[in-house]
Protein backbone atom coordinates (compact mmCIF):
# COMPACT_ATOMS: atom_id res chain seq x y z
CA UNK A 1 0.00 0.00 0.00
CA UNK A 2 1.19 3.44 -0.56
CA UNK A 3 2.36 5.53 1.92
CA UNK A 4 0.35 8.42 0.91
CA UNK A 5 -2.20 8.04 -1.51
CA UNK A 6 -3.93 10.71 -4.32
CA UNK A 7 -6.06 12.91 -1.94
CA UNK A 8 -10.00 12.20 -3.21
CA UNK A 9 -11.07 13.85 -6.15
CA UNK A 10 -14.59 13.82 -5.64
CA UNK A 11 -15.92 17.65 -5.75
CA UNK A 12 -17.38 19.30 -3.35
CA UNK A 13 -20.48 19.72 -4.53
CA UNK A 14 -22.69 21.68 -1.55
CA UNK A 15 -22.23 25.49 -1.85
CA UNK A 16 -19.74 26.72 1.12
CA UNK A 17 -18.48 23.15 1.47
CA UNK A 18 -14.93 23.65 -0.35
CA UNK A 19 -11.95 24.47 1.78
CA UNK A 20 -10.66 27.61 1.28
CA UNK A 21 -10.29 27.78 -3.02
CA UNK A 22 -9.88 24.01 -2.96
CA UNK A 23 -12.50 21.12 -4.42
CA UNK A 24 -12.02 18.96 -1.00
CA UNK A 25 -14.71 18.95 1.14
CA UNK A 26 -14.90 20.47 4.25
CA UNK A 27 -17.73 17.85 5.27
CA UNK A 28 -15.62 15.12 4.03
CA UNK A 29 -12.71 16.55 6.54
CA UNK A 30 -14.73 16.61 9.37
CA UNK A 31 -16.59 12.97 9.31
CA UNK A 32 -12.49 12.17 9.30
CA UNK A 33 -11.43 14.02 12.45
CA UNK A 34 -14.29 12.77 13.98
CA UNK A 35 -13.87 9.04 12.57
CA UNK A 36 -10.36 9.56 14.27
CA UNK A 37 -11.63 10.85 18.28
CA UNK A 38 -13.96 7.98 17.30
CA UNK A 39 -10.78 5.61 16.53
CA UNK A 40 -8.82 6.36 20.01
CA UNK A 41 -11.90 6.15 22.57
CA UNK A 42 -11.94 3.33 24.90
CA UNK A 43 -15.44 2.57 24.37
CA UNK A 44 -15.25 2.13 20.80
CA UNK A 45 -12.92 -0.44 21.16
CA UNK A 46 -13.84 -2.52 24.15
CA UNK A 47 -15.90 -5.18 22.44
CA UNK A 48 -12.78 -6.34 20.42
CA UNK A 49 -11.18 -8.08 24.05
CA UNK A 50 -8.11 -5.40 23.79
CA UNK A 51 -7.72 -5.01 27.54
CA UNK A 52 -6.34 -1.63 26.82
CA UNK A 53 -9.90 -1.15 24.74
CA UNK A 54 -7.53 0.27 21.91
CA UNK A 55 -6.51 -0.61 18.75
CA UNK A 56 -3.15 -1.72 17.26
CA UNK A 57 -3.96 -1.47 13.57
CA UNK A 58 -5.63 0.73 11.41
CA UNK A 59 -8.70 -0.89 9.33
CA UNK A 60 -8.23 -0.35 5.54
CA UNK A 61 -10.83 2.14 4.90
CA UNK A 62 -9.36 4.09 7.46
CA UNK A 63 -5.57 3.83 6.40
CA UNK A 64 -6.68 5.39 3.01
CA UNK A 65 -9.02 8.05 4.37
CA UNK A 66 -6.28 9.34 7.06
CA UNK A 67 -3.62 9.24 4.12
CA UNK A 68 -5.79 11.23 1.81
CA UNK A 69 -6.00 14.11 4.68
CA UNK A 70 -1.82 13.54 5.06
CA UNK A 71 -1.59 14.26 1.21
CA UNK A 72 -4.05 17.14 0.98
CA UNK A 73 -2.20 18.58 4.10
CA UNK A 74 0.22 20.11 1.86
CA UNK A 75 -2.23 23.01 0.87
CA UNK A 76 -2.46 25.62 3.09
CA UNK A 77 -6.33 26.49 2.99
CA UNK A 78 -6.83 22.27 4.14
CA UNK A 79 -3.65 22.58 6.89
CA UNK A 80 -5.69 26.06 8.00
CA UNK A 81 -9.10 23.98 8.02
CA UNK A 82 -7.47 21.67 10.19
CA UNK A 83 -5.85 24.18 12.82
CA UNK A 84 -9.29 25.67 12.45
CA UNK A 85 -10.95 22.36 13.90
CA UNK A 86 -8.18 21.59 16.59
CA UNK A 87 -6.58 19.13 14.57
CA UNK A 88 -3.48 19.07 16.93
CA UNK A 89 -5.43 18.80 19.50
CA UNK A 90 -6.81 15.56 18.08
CA UNK A 91 -3.34 14.31 17.01
CA UNK A 92 -2.47 15.13 20.24
CA UNK A 93 -4.59 12.00 21.69
CA UNK A 94 -3.73 10.03 19.27
CA UNK A 95 -0.17 10.64 20.58
CA UNK A 96 -1.33 10.05 24.36
CA UNK A 97 -3.99 6.82 24.21
CA UNK A 98 -2.65 5.35 20.45
CA UNK A 99 -1.06 1.60 20.37
CA UNK A 100 -1.65 2.12 16.55
CA UNK A 101 2.29 2.57 14.73
CA UNK A 102 0.65 3.57 12.02
CA UNK A 103 -1.33 5.86 12.74
CA UNK A 104 0.76 8.08 15.27
CA UNK A 105 3.35 7.73 12.12
CA UNK A 106 0.51 9.69 10.04
CA UNK A 107 -0.47 11.85 12.56
CA UNK A 108 2.94 13.14 13.06
CA UNK A 109 3.39 13.14 9.29
CA UNK A 110 0.32 15.74 9.21
CA UNK A 111 1.42 17.77 11.59
CA UNK A 112 4.47 17.97 10.02
CA UNK A 113 2.83 18.99 6.73
CA UNK A 114 0.99 21.91 8.27
CA UNK A 115 4.32 22.88 9.90
CA UNK A 116 5.28 24.28 6.44
CA UNK A 117 3.15 27.54 6.69
CA UNK A 118 4.29 30.24 8.79
CA UNK A 119 1.31 30.86 10.84
CA UNK A 120 0.14 27.25 11.49
CA UNK A 121 4.38 26.76 12.78
CA UNK A 122 4.27 29.13 15.30
CA UNK A 123 0.82 28.07 16.58
CA UNK A 124 2.42 24.52 16.96
CA UNK A 125 5.59 25.22 18.51
CA UNK A 126 3.80 27.68 20.97
CA UNK A 127 1.97 25.16 22.31
CA UNK A 128 3.78 23.93 25.10
CA UNK A 129 1.92 20.46 25.90
CA UNK A 130 2.00 19.40 22.05
CA UNK A 131 5.82 20.38 21.70
CA UNK A 132 6.89 18.13 24.66
CA UNK A 133 4.59 14.78 23.07
CA UNK A 134 6.28 15.71 20.13
CA UNK A 135 9.80 15.41 21.19
CA UNK A 136 9.12 12.27 23.55
CA UNK A 137 7.96 10.85 20.33
CA UNK A 138 11.68 11.06 19.55
CA UNK A 139 11.94 7.59 21.71
CA UNK A 140 9.36 5.65 19.73
CA UNK A 141 10.52 2.20 18.41
CA UNK A 142 8.79 2.84 15.19
CA UNK A 143 11.01 4.00 12.47
CA UNK A 144 8.31 5.56 10.19
CA UNK A 145 7.33 7.29 13.27
CA UNK A 146 10.80 8.38 14.49
CA UNK A 147 11.63 10.10 10.77
CA UNK A 148 8.00 11.88 10.85
CA UNK A 149 8.50 13.81 14.08
CA UNK A 150 12.55 14.64 12.58
CA UNK A 151 11.30 15.87 9.70
CA UNK A 152 8.54 17.77 11.72
CA UNK A 153 11.37 19.22 13.88
CA UNK A 154 14.02 19.97 11.25
CA UNK A 155 10.59 21.85 9.45
CA UNK A 156 10.11 24.00 12.98
CA UNK A 157 14.02 24.49 13.17
CA UNK A 158 14.37 26.16 9.55
CA UNK A 159 11.65 28.53 10.22
CA UNK A 160 13.75 31.43 12.20
CA UNK A 161 10.68 33.03 13.95
CA UNK A 162 10.40 29.64 15.75
CA UNK A 163 13.33 27.77 16.01
CA UNK A 164 14.57 29.39 19.40
CA UNK A 165 11.25 28.15 21.06
CA UNK A 166 12.22 24.58 19.97
CA UNK A 167 16.19 24.89 21.00
CA UNK A 168 14.99 26.18 24.48
CA UNK A 169 12.78 22.95 24.28
CA UNK A 170 15.00 20.78 23.44
CA UNK A 171 17.69 21.58 25.80
CA UNK A 172 16.08 21.65 28.61
CA UNK A 173 14.85 17.66 27.31
CA UNK A 174 17.81 15.38 28.43
CA UNK A 175 16.15 12.57 26.94
CA UNK A 176 15.85 14.18 23.55
CA UNK A 177 19.97 13.58 23.35
CA UNK A 178 19.28 10.18 24.70
CA UNK A 179 17.17 9.11 22.17
CA UNK A 180 18.92 10.53 19.52
CA UNK A 181 22.12 9.69 20.22
CA UNK A 182 19.97 5.96 20.47
CA UNK A 183 19.18 6.02 16.88
CA UNK A 184 22.60 7.13 16.01
CA UNK A 185 24.58 4.62 16.98
CA UNK A 186 21.88 1.68 16.45
CA UNK A 187 19.39 2.16 13.40
CA UNK A 188 20.14 1.13 10.48
CA UNK A 189 17.67 2.52 8.26
CA UNK A 190 19.65 5.23 6.45
CA UNK A 191 16.53 7.68 5.36
CA UNK A 192 16.18 8.15 9.46
CA UNK A 193 19.73 8.65 9.80
CA UNK A 194 20.25 11.54 7.59
CA UNK A 195 16.86 13.19 8.76
CA UNK A 196 18.19 12.86 12.61
CA UNK A 197 21.64 13.96 11.48
CA UNK A 198 20.15 17.17 9.63
CA UNK A 199 18.31 17.83 12.86
CA UNK A 200 21.39 17.56 14.78
CA UNK A 201 23.31 19.72 12.50
CA UNK A 202 20.50 22.42 12.74
CA UNK A 203 20.78 22.47 16.38
CA UNK A 204 24.57 22.70 16.61
CA UNK A 205 24.20 25.38 14.00
CA UNK A 206 21.88 27.31 16.14
CA UNK A 207 22.69 26.95 19.14
CA UNK A 208 26.57 26.39 20.66
CA UNK A 209 25.43 26.08 24.31
CA UNK A 210 23.15 23.07 23.17
CA UNK A 211 25.97 21.88 21.59
CA UNK A 212 28.41 22.06 24.41
CA UNK A 213 25.98 20.33 26.89
CA UNK A 214 25.57 17.49 24.43
CA UNK A 215 29.32 16.98 24.33
CA UNK A 216 29.53 17.06 27.99
CA UNK A 217 26.18 14.66 28.10
CA UNK A 218 26.78 10.84 28.62
CA UNK A 219 27.45 10.66 32.39
CA UNK A 220 24.18 9.94 33.48
CA UNK A 221 21.32 7.21 33.04
CA UNK A 222 19.67 7.55 29.72
CA UNK A 223 16.08 6.66 29.22
CA UNK A 224 15.24 5.12 25.19
CA UNK A 225 13.03 3.50 23.06
CA UNK A 226 10.90 0.99 24.50
CA UNK A 227 7.75 -1.47 23.71
CA UNK A 228 5.72 -1.06 27.11
CA UNK A 229 4.85 1.18 29.68
CA UNK A 230 8.55 1.31 31.42
CA UNK A 231 10.89 2.75 30.12
CA UNK A 232 14.57 1.40 28.99
CA UNK A 233 17.79 1.91 30.82
CA UNK A 234 20.36 2.62 27.89
CA UNK A 235 24.26 2.88 28.14
CA UNK A 236 25.91 6.37 28.66
CA UNK A 237 25.80 7.75 25.26
CA UNK A 238 29.40 9.79 24.00
CA UNK A 239 28.01 11.95 21.41
CA UNK A 240 31.40 11.76 18.94
CA UNK A 241 31.08 7.51 18.60
CA UNK A 242 27.36 7.96 18.00
CA UNK A 243 28.02 10.17 15.02
CA UNK A 244 30.74 8.05 13.61
CA UNK A 245 28.02 4.92 14.20
CA UNK A 246 25.66 7.17 11.51
CA UNK A 247 28.28 8.71 9.16
CA UNK A 248 29.46 4.42 8.51
CA UNK A 249 26.20 3.61 7.70
CA UNK A 250 25.45 6.27 5.61
CA UNK A 251 28.56 6.86 3.63
CA UNK A 252 27.76 4.32 0.92
CA UNK A 253 24.22 5.13 0.73
CA UNK A 254 23.73 8.74 0.93
CA UNK A 255 26.31 11.19 -0.15
CA UNK A 256 24.20 14.08 1.73
CA UNK A 257 23.94 11.94 4.75
CA UNK A 258 28.02 11.63 4.85
CA UNK A 259 28.06 15.30 4.04
CA UNK A 260 25.71 16.52 6.99
CA UNK A 261 27.65 14.04 9.43
CA UNK A 262 30.97 15.50 8.75
CA UNK A 263 29.72 18.82 8.80
CA UNK A 264 28.35 17.96 12.69
CA UNK A 265 31.92 17.10 13.42
CA UNK A 266 33.19 19.91 11.82
CA UNK A 267 30.82 21.80 14.12
CA UNK A 268 32.26 20.01 17.05
CA UNK A 269 35.63 21.14 16.18
CA UNK A 270 34.71 25.06 16.38
CA UNK A 271 34.85 24.71 20.24
CA UNK A 272 37.86 23.34 22.55
CA UNK A 273 35.26 21.23 23.91
CA UNK A 274 34.20 19.28 20.90
CA UNK A 275 37.82 18.82 19.77
CA UNK A 276 38.59 17.66 23.02
CA UNK A 277 35.97 15.16 23.16
CA UNK A 278 37.40 13.43 19.52
CA UNK A 279 41.09 13.53 20.55
CA UNK A 280 40.66 12.26 24.48
CA UNK A 281 38.42 9.28 23.33
CA UNK A 282 39.48 5.92 24.97
CA UNK A 283 41.29 5.25 21.36
CA UNK A 284 42.72 8.67 21.63
CA UNK A 285 40.44 9.79 18.33
CA UNK A 286 42.25 7.08 16.27
CA UNK A 287 38.50 5.94 15.04
CA UNK A 288 38.08 9.19 13.65
CA UNK A 289 41.33 9.74 12.13
CA UNK A 290 40.72 6.38 10.22
CA UNK A 291 36.97 7.06 9.00
CA UNK A 292 37.99 10.47 7.76
CA UNK A 293 41.45 9.28 6.30
CA UNK A 294 39.71 6.36 4.71
CA UNK A 295 37.19 9.22 2.88
CA UNK A 296 39.95 11.52 1.87
CA UNK A 297 42.48 8.67 0.52
CA UNK A 298 39.90 6.06 -0.47
CA UNK A 299 36.73 7.55 -1.48
CA UNK A 300 36.72 10.85 -1.86
CA UNK A 301 38.95 12.85 -4.92
CA UNK A 302 40.11 10.20 -6.10
CA UNK A 303 42.90 10.24 -9.11
CA UNK A 304 40.33 7.91 -11.43
CA UNK A 305 38.02 11.15 -10.53
CA UNK A 306 37.25 14.08 -13.41
CA UNK A 307 38.56 17.25 -11.07
CA UNK A 308 35.21 18.59 -11.53
CA UNK A 309 34.76 15.97 -8.83
CA UNK A 310 35.94 18.88 -5.96
CA UNK A 311 33.22 21.20 -7.05
CA UNK A 312 30.60 18.55 -6.43
CA UNK A 313 32.09 16.96 -3.08
CA UNK A 314 33.47 20.91 -1.99
CA UNK A 315 31.59 20.95 1.15
CA UNK A 316 32.21 17.30 2.79
CA UNK A 317 35.67 17.46 1.61
CA UNK A 318 35.80 20.82 3.74
CA UNK A 319 33.96 19.60 6.64
CA UNK A 320 36.71 16.26 6.40
CA UNK A 321 39.50 18.16 6.47
CA UNK A 322 38.85 20.85 8.51
CA UNK A 323 38.19 17.59 11.35
CA UNK A 324 41.05 16.65 10.22
CA UNK A 325 43.60 19.55 10.84
CA UNK A 326 41.94 20.34 14.00
CA UNK A 327 42.96 16.66 15.24
CA UNK A 328 46.73 17.11 13.38
CA UNK A 329 46.93 20.45 15.62
CA UNK A 330 46.35 18.87 18.85
CA UNK A 331 48.67 15.84 18.75
CA UNK A 332 51.29 15.78 20.99
CA UNK A 333 55.20 15.19 20.19
CA UNK A 334 54.82 11.65 20.73
CA UNK A 335 51.52 11.04 18.60
CA UNK A 336 53.35 13.27 15.56
CA UNK A 337 56.15 10.72 15.76
CA UNK A 338 53.98 7.67 15.83
CA UNK A 339 51.75 9.14 13.06
CA UNK A 340 54.73 10.03 10.73
CA UNK A 341 55.98 6.21 11.09
CA UNK A 342 52.99 5.87 9.94
CA UNK A 343 51.96 4.34 6.15
CA UNK A 344 49.01 6.65 6.37
CA UNK A 345 51.19 10.08 6.31
CA UNK A 346 52.15 10.33 3.00
CA UNK A 347 49.32 8.90 1.17
CA UNK A 348 47.17 12.03 3.13
CA UNK A 349 49.56 14.16 1.83
CA UNK A 350 49.38 13.26 -1.60
CA UNK A 351 45.65 13.06 -1.79
CA UNK A 352 45.63 17.04 -0.77
CA UNK A 353 48.04 17.96 -3.22
CA UNK A 354 45.21 16.50 -5.40
CA UNK A 355 42.51 18.45 -4.28
CA UNK A 356 44.41 21.89 -4.92
CA UNK A 357 45.54 20.55 -8.79
CA UNK A 358 41.90 19.62 -9.23
CA UNK A 359 41.04 22.65 -7.89
CA UNK A 360 43.32 24.73 -10.04
CA UNK A 361 41.22 22.96 -13.14
CA UNK A 362 38.25 24.62 -11.64
CA UNK A 363 39.89 27.96 -10.91
CA UNK A 364 40.30 28.16 -14.98
CA UNK A 365 37.00 26.47 -15.58
CA UNK A 366 35.12 29.48 -13.52
CA UNK A 367 36.78 31.55 -15.64
CA UNK A 368 35.58 30.96 -18.91
CA UNK A 369 32.15 30.33 -17.51
CA UNK A 370 32.40 33.76 -15.88
CA UNK A 371 32.95 35.05 -19.53
CA UNK A 372 30.14 33.41 -21.13
CA UNK A 373 27.96 34.72 -18.54
CA UNK A 374 29.38 38.43 -18.36
CA UNK A 375 25.47 39.39 -19.08
CA UNK A 376 23.60 36.81 -16.84
CA UNK A 377 23.97 38.04 -12.96
CA UNK A 378 22.21 34.95 -11.67
CA UNK A 379 24.98 32.87 -13.45
CA UNK A 380 27.66 35.28 -11.69
CA UNK A 381 25.86 35.00 -7.98
CA UNK A 382 26.25 31.66 -8.85
CA UNK A 383 29.59 31.81 -9.76
CA UNK A 384 30.67 34.13 -6.55
CA UNK A 385 29.32 31.50 -4.23
CA UNK A 386 31.29 28.75 -5.86
CA UNK A 387 34.27 30.27 -5.61
CA UNK A 388 33.70 31.28 -2.18
CA UNK A 389 33.38 27.88 -1.43
CA UNK A 390 36.03 26.65 -3.16
CA UNK A 391 38.56 29.28 -1.43
CA UNK A 392 37.19 27.91 2.15
CA UNK A 393 38.29 24.45 0.70
CA UNK A 394 41.90 25.68 -0.39
CA UNK A 395 42.87 27.72 2.91
CA UNK A 396 41.54 24.17 4.95
CA UNK A 397 43.52 22.38 2.68
CA UNK A 398 46.59 24.07 2.59
CA UNK A 399 46.26 24.79 6.53
CA UNK A 400 46.60 20.75 6.90
CA UNK A 401 49.05 20.63 4.12
CA UNK A 402 51.42 23.12 6.06
CA UNK A 403 51.02 21.47 9.66
CA UNK A 404 52.13 18.04 7.77
CA UNK A 405 54.89 19.62 5.81
CA UNK A 406 56.79 21.10 8.99
CA UNK A 407 56.73 17.83 10.54
CA UNK A 408 57.97 15.67 7.68
CA UNK A 409 61.32 13.85 8.30
CA UNK A 410 64.09 12.40 5.59
CA UNK A 411 62.24 8.88 6.00
CA UNK A 412 58.63 10.58 5.17
CA UNK A 413 60.27 12.26 1.69
CA UNK A 414 61.80 9.15 0.83
CA UNK A 415 58.38 6.88 0.77
CA UNK A 416 56.70 9.75 -0.74
CA UNK A 417 59.06 9.80 -3.51
CA UNK A 418 59.11 6.07 -4.14
CA UNK A 419 54.99 6.20 -3.75
CA UNK A 420 54.90 9.10 -6.58
CA UNK A 421 53.01 11.40 -4.01
CA UNK A 422 56.15 13.40 -4.53
CA UNK A 423 57.77 14.72 -7.47
CA UNK A 424 57.73 17.75 -9.18
CA UNK A 425 54.61 18.39 -10.57
CA UNK A 426 52.98 18.28 -7.36
CA UNK A 427 55.49 19.70 -5.28
CA UNK A 428 55.16 22.81 -7.92
CA UNK A 429 51.81 22.61 -6.96
CA UNK A 430 51.47 22.68 -3.28
CA UNK A 431 54.72 25.29 -3.09
CA UNK A 432 51.90 27.57 -5.84
CA UNK A 433 49.10 27.40 -3.30
CA UNK A 434 51.24 27.33 0.16
CA UNK A 435 53.35 30.54 -0.73
CA UNK A 436 53.94 32.90 0.50
CA UNK A 437 51.82 32.70 3.51
CA UNK A 438 53.15 29.50 4.58
CA UNK A 439 56.80 30.44 4.09
CA UNK A 440 58.15 28.93 6.74
CA UNK A 441 56.37 25.17 6.04
CA UNK A 442 57.78 25.45 2.60
CA UNK A 443 61.46 26.17 3.74
CA UNK A 444 61.04 22.89 6.35
CA UNK A 445 60.49 20.79 3.91
CA UNK A 446 62.38 21.77 1.39
CA UNK A 447 65.40 21.62 3.61
CA UNK A 448 64.49 17.87 4.20
CA UNK A 449 63.71 17.17 0.28
CA UNK A 450 67.88 18.57 -0.04
CA UNK A 451 69.08 15.42 1.86
CA UNK A 452 66.21 13.04 0.01
CA UNK A 453 66.29 14.44 -3.82
CA UNK A 454 68.76 17.56 -4.11
CA UNK A 455 68.39 17.59 -7.63
CA UNK A 456 64.31 17.61 -7.03
CA UNK A 457 65.06 20.43 -4.80
CA UNK A 458 67.32 22.31 -6.90
CA UNK A 459 64.68 22.44 -9.78
CA UNK A 460 61.96 23.54 -7.50
CA UNK A 461 64.23 26.36 -6.02
CA UNK A 462 64.69 27.70 -9.47
CA UNK A 463 61.08 27.97 -10.20
CA UNK A 464 60.58 29.38 -6.71
CA UNK A 465 63.44 31.72 -6.19
CA UNK A 466 62.36 33.04 -3.14
CA UNK A 467 63.30 29.49 -1.76
CA UNK A 468 66.82 29.73 -2.76
CA UNK A 469 69.57 29.62 0.03
CA UNK A 470 71.83 32.37 0.16
CA UNK A 471 75.10 31.56 -1.15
Amino acid sequence: MDRNPSPPSSEAEEEGDAVGSTVYSKHWLFSILTRLIELISPEKSEPSGNPEGIQTELDEEMENDICKVWDMSMDEDVALFLQEFNAPDIFMGVFAKSKCPRLTEICVGILGNMACFQDICMSISKDENLGQVLLQRLCDSDSPTLLETSRLLLTCLSQPEVANIWVERIRDSPSVYDCVCFIMSSSTNVELLVKVGEVVDKLFDLDEELMLNWIKSGTCQSVGPSTDDSPEELPDFKIVPCILEAAKQVRSDSPEGLDVYMHILQLLTTVDEGIQAIVQAPDGGKETWTLLYDLICHELCQPDDPPIIVQEQKTVLASVLSVLSAIFASQTEQEYIKMRKSKSYMPLIGSLIRILQYMEGCGKRSVDNSKESEQEETGKAELKEEDFHLKILKDICCELLSNMFQELTKENTLEGLNQGHLNEQTCSCAFQNLLPLYFTSVESFLEVLREADGTLAENLEKRFPSLKVPT
